[in-house]
Order: C-alpha cells, then sequence, then structure tokens
C-alpha cells in the first residue's frame, strides 16, 4: 500500500498540484470514441496533463502504462464500464483528489472507499437527463394520439379506414399525465410539458405540495396518480424500496387504455403483473427498460399492438454524447480553476438518487 507521506493514510493530498491536473480516461471499451470529438480530446489536453487517447479499461488488473498513469492522476474523467474503484484500486491512485463522470448515475463505480477518502466527485446526470426527457414527451404525445397501436394497425388493413372513429378516446385535449418521481429527469418533463393542454399529477414522497405547485403539477399519493392519469411516466430511482413500486394494485388501479412509461429501470415495474393487462389490450405501454433487461426472445412484449418497446436508447445517444462530453470538461476545467463542481455528487443524496 503507497501512502504520500505528508498525509494520514486513505486521505487525497491536501493542496492542488500547479498547473494541469494529471487526468486518465476510464471506461468501458468503445466507449471513448462514441463521446470525444477530435475538439473534445484537443480541448482535454489544454485543460490536463493526460494522453487523451489513453483510456483505461480495467483499473483493477491495468497494464504497465495504465498504472502509470493512475499512479499519477489527480481526475479519472469516467463514463459507463468505469471499473469500480475498490480500496484496491484506489490505492494504486494515491494522487487521485476528484472523478468527473461523463454520464448519469456513479453508483457502479463510486464506492464507499471514495467518500472515506475524500474524492470528489462529479457527474453529468443532468446533461443526460435531457435526452430522456425529451424521449418522454414524445412518448406522452404519442400515446395520446394512440399513435403506436394505430401504426401496427394501418400496417395490418392497408386500407383506408374509419380513424375517427377508432381513436374516438385518444387526443391530448385536457388529458391528465402522472409522473411517478420528481427526479432531474421528472422535473425535465414536467417543464417540457407546461405548453400543452395538460393536467400533470405528481407523486414523490420527498416534495412537499407548495414545491410541487412550483413546478406546475397536482400532488398526489401514487394510487390516486394511477387511479386517475391517462398516462403515468416513472423516473423515480432504483432502490431496494422502489422494487415494483408500480406492482399489481397500482396497474389494477390505472384506467382502461391508460398507458404506462418507464424510461426508468425495468426493476420499477412488476413486468409479470403487467404483463396480463397488455396482453387482454386493456392497457398500452411505452418500455425503453425492462426486468431483465433484455426480454426473453418469446417474450410478449416484442409483438403486442399497444407495446412501444425500445432498447433503452432514451438517454444520451449519437451526437447527445457529445452534450454530455461537453458537461464533463466543463467540470474538468471548474476542477483545474479551483472552483467548486456545478453538479457534485454527495454521497448523503444517493440514498435516494439514481
Amino acid at each position: 500500500m503507497h501512502h504520500a507521506t505528508d498525509r494520514a493514510p486513505g486521505t487525497p493530498p491536501s493542496g492542488r498540484p500547479s498547473g494541469r491536473p494529471a487526468v486518465l480516461l476510464a471506461m468501458g471499451p468503445g466507449i471513448a470514441g462514441r463521446l470525444l470529438t477530435d475538439d473534445h480530446r484537443a480541448r482535454l489536453a489544454a485543460l490536463a496533463r493526460t494522453d487523451p487517447h489513453l483510456v483505461a479499461h480495467d483499473l483493477a488488473a491495468p497494464s504497465p502504462v495504465v498504472a502509470a498513469a493512475l499512479a499519477e492522476a489527480e481526475v479519472l474523467l469516467t463514463c459507463w464500464g468505469a471499473t469500480p474503484l475498490t480500496p484496491d484500486v484506489l490505492d494504486r491512485a494515491p494522487r487521485l483528489r476528484a472523478v468527473v463522470h461523463a454520464a448519469g448515475s456513479v453508483k457502479h463505480h463510486v464506492t464507499d472507499a471514495c467518500w472515506e477518502r475524500g474524492i470528489r466527485v462529479a457527474s453529468a446526470a443532468g446533461a443526460n437527463a435531457l435526452p430522456v426527457a425529451e424521449y418522454t414527451l414524445a412518448a406522452v404525445l404519442m400515446a395520446g394520439k394512440r399513435a403506436f397501436r394505430a401504426a401496427r394497425r394501418y400496417a395490418e388493413l392497408r386500407a383506408g379506414h374509419d380513424w375517427l372513429r377508432e381513436l374516438a378516446d385518444s387526443g391530448n385535449h385536457r388529458r391528465t399525465v402522472g409522473i411517478v418521481g420528481a427526479s432531474r429527469i421528472g422535473r425535465r418533463v414536467i417543464e417540457l410539458l407546461r405548453p400543452f393542454d395538460l393536467r400533470v399529477l405528481l407523486y414523490d414522497p420527498y416534495v412537499t405540495p407548495a414545491d410541487a405547485s412550483a413546478l406546475g403539477a397536482v400532488p398526489a399519493a401514487l394510487d390516486e396518480l394511477c387511479a386517475h392519469a391517462d398516462i403515468v411516466s416513472v423516473h423515480a430511482p432504483q432502490l431496494p424500496s422502489t422494487r415494483h413500486l408500480i406492482g399489481a394494485p397500482q396497474l389494477a388501479l390505472m384506467r382502461d387504455g391508460a398507458t404506462l412509461i418507464n424510461t426508468s429501470r425495468g426493476s420499477l415495474v412488476d413486468e409479470a403483473a403487467l404483463l396480463p393487462h397488455l396482453v387482454s389490450g386493456r392497457l398500452d405501454a411505452v418500455l425503453d427498460v425492462t426486468d431483465p433487461e433484455v426480454p426473453a426472445a418469446d417474450s410478449p412484449l416484442y409483438r403486442l399492438p399497444n407495446v412501444l418497446l425500445t432498447p433503452h436508447i432514451a438517454g444520451s445517444l449519437g451526437s447527445e454524447l457529445h452534450r454530455v462530453a461537453d458537461h464533463a470538461l466543463d467540470e474538468l476545467e471548474r476542477y483545474a480553476k479551483g472552483a467548486p463542481f456545478a453538479e457534485p455528487v454527495l454521497p448523503q443524496e444517493l440514498g435516494r438518487s439514481a
């Protein structure tokens, strides 16, 4: 175990070295090439002492080149697939003072050992929330028009049809949307829904009625929300307490013809309880996440006309990854200047965040 001689074991250096911080990229194979453009790499090289083309895929059993870079790193720039920062990994990084995560949740790789050693953490969760909220807005409006069901039906008929009669129960005028969870994404969805003639209910046990009203929503208990909403959209974090938050009782309360949207995590919805409602056609669903993440090959979700199933694409994808990279480099620049992070991750908040 190696520690600097001028500090207590397990704590970061007390002061910042002069000049640019040493930064090591740490993420899964193939991620950096999608995340960083040439301009991003040039900016990174200007901000930090780093090899912008060196990416550490495995910090637990590093190559000699990665081990040398890790030993000098003051900041890790991480993304999906980053190695968990266990005590053993951190012992190989005696100079590490910060982790800047170019994605949302840090729970996969930021461990208690990071907090114990005083390592600062920032996340681009705010930037990653935007495309999820945009996807949800599109899903809400398309679900209100019964567009997914109508598209499948049109493909079957391939002829003229009395759509006004068949879709008489559709439309987005004065419908009720229920938002489950006032997370970053949930709040952004509420904001995006403001221009539309929709009533928004909000369930979140940590939000006061006054806070809900300030957001532009009507506070509601979960069962009340499920019973009254035409569309229920799930934005709560994945926690032990939120597993099957939308379970058999809540699904039974939902109105005939209502739509469930899940862009959070599959475990928040009791899929076994949901399937009978979908197979019967009583409920519709837009599912970007499932439990398991990829449904079984024979799952009805793939073929039901009242289900839009997408492969976890609501979050940052393609060009949207560059927004996340911009945010991460902005945070790195703040760190290099000695300024606080704009979106720090605080350990006391992890118990109720994604």
